[in-house]
């Protein structure tokens, strides 16, 4: 599991990210609870700044953001998986591969900037997943970005966001599943407990986010001993650097 927070700029330059990572736990309750210190955190050093939430469609991630954010958005990259879905339906053919991929970029691209562009998708969905020519894989496929379409509108104000200078994808959150743990936990013949696993990734949380390694050093020389703190106290209670606004949370 991997969370993380941006801290952007005022002209919608990312200026630091803020990464969490834990091996998988039923219900996720313990790594929420570390992912809300850091956003209490961060708005007590940013108490006027917009806060956003960008994930993808699980609603266990919505529920978490509600609490938290003042805006939320799907996953601009996960919603282009099913302009996909819908590609296929209108060009199923081996031979329209080329006119498939074109259609997808262009509605694609209607999705980011035109507001009128996600009713189109749902209609187009709604009328593929009825045409008994395609196979039944390629229109249960319609119906699933029907289906994910009209569940999340409220979600994917694509334009709204581009227009107010905000960010749209949850790149920096998959970029840290990759960086963070697939990395170390995923190469061949590996095989982890979930103590292990959650050791590992902690320590490659803190020296993966810019600057919290080394003021944990910085304070541990100015602490007690080691034993006189729990192990890994510091992880939920470090603050981390500034940024003129923050921030968003993706994943």
């Amino acid at each position: 599991m991997v969370g993380t927070l941006s801290f952007y700029d005022h002209e919608g330059e990312r200026q630091h990210s803020l990464s969490l990572a834990a091996a998988p736990e039923y219900g996720k309750q313990a790594f929420l609870q570390r992912l809300e210190r850091e956003i209490l955190r961060a708005k007590q050093h940013f108490p006027e700044a917009r806060y956003l939430g960008i994930a993808d469609g699980a609603v266990s991630n919505w529920r978490f953001l509600a609490q938290h954010t003042d805006r939320r958005l799907i996953d601009f990259f996960h919603a282009t998986e099913y302009v996909r879905k819908i590609a296929q339906a209108t060009h199923p053919h081996r031979q329209g591969k080329g006119r498939r991929s074109q259609w997808q970029n262009e509605h694609g691209t209607k999705l980011k900037h035109d507001p009128a562009a996600l009713d189109l998708l749902i209609d187009e969905a709604a009328r593929l997943s009825q045409r008994r020519t395609l196979s039944q894989t390629v229109r249960d496929g319609a119906i699933s970005a029907w289906t994910y379409f009209t569940n999340h509108p409220h979600q994917m104000d694509d334009p709204g966001f581009l227009a107010a200078g905000l960010p749209i994808g949850s790149g920096v959150t998959e970029t840290a599943c990759k960086t963070l743990v697939k990395q170390r936990l995923c190469t061949s013949g590996m095989r982890w407990k979930n103590k292990g696993a959650a050791i590992v990734l902690s320590l490659r949380a803190l020296t993966q986010t810019t600057g919290r390694w080394e003021r944990i050093g910085m304070r541990s020389r100015r602490s007690p001993p080691p034993m006189a703190r729990a192990a890994g106290g510091w992880l939920g209670t470090e603050a981390t650097n500034g940024a003129e606004r923050a921030p968003h949370r993706s994943g």
